[in-house]
């Protein structure tokens, strides 16, 4: 067998592998990614609950970063930037995770909870039930009711929607995609 000169110390090419994913999570990721730079207000359209401090806040959210592989949307909550959506193409799906931090941008107990989807969804909704990490840290945290958590996101041509729901819980904010609003400071813990 021959070989050549000098290849003995050449070093093996890594490839960045590129994640696949299907049509309706492509179009789903795209249609939030055309967003990018833009912030919106929003508006409570079901609480159930009650009493979770969003009552009286301007809430904004923001298209903040994007790239191929994941979105990076801060939820504003009145003076509060401790909230970030990231929305990852994970090659299987897609992955929604909150990234919660403390003002000086350490993370908070409860931090990077969410889930994965289990099916296609559609190109303007995706629903991501709580994945195992996120049933554990609420188990932790003693809220175990919350491991029943599917959080969506409807993106349409004038309105985003977040939503969470469980047995006997609901709660929806709904943006408004036809106003854009000047964006935010970076959330807490992000640079700009």
């Amino acid at each position: 067998m021959a070989s050549s000169q000098g290849n003995n110390d050449k070093q093996p090419q890594v490839f960045e592998a590129e994640l696949v994913s299907i049509k309706s999570h492509d179009e789903f990721f795209d249609n939030i990614k055309k967003h990018c730079g833009k912030a919106y207000q929003g508006t409570v359209t079901v609480d159930n609950a009650g009493g979770d401090g969003f009552a009286n806040k301007t809430l904004i959210m923001h298209v903040r970063k994007c790239s191929a592989q994941q979105l990076q949307i801060p939820f504003h909550v009145g003076d509060d930037s401790s909230r970030t959506w990231l929305l990852s193409k994970t090659g299987s799906g897609l992955q929604l995770k909150h990234d919660h931090r403390h003002q000086d941008g350490s993370s908070d107990k409860s931090t990077m909870y969410g889930g994965h989807t289990l099916d296609a969804g559609w190109s303007q909704a995706q629903s991501f039930p709580a994945d195992q990490y996120s049933k554990e840290l609420f188990v932790d945290l003693g809220i175990p009711q919350s491991n029943g958590n599917t959080w969506q996101m409807f993106i349409y041509p004038e309105t985003f929607t977040y939503r969470m729901i469980r047995q006997g819980r609901e709660f929806r904010v709904d943006f408004d995609l036809t106003k854009p609003i000047t964006p935010p400071a970076a959330p807490w813990g992000y640079k700009d």
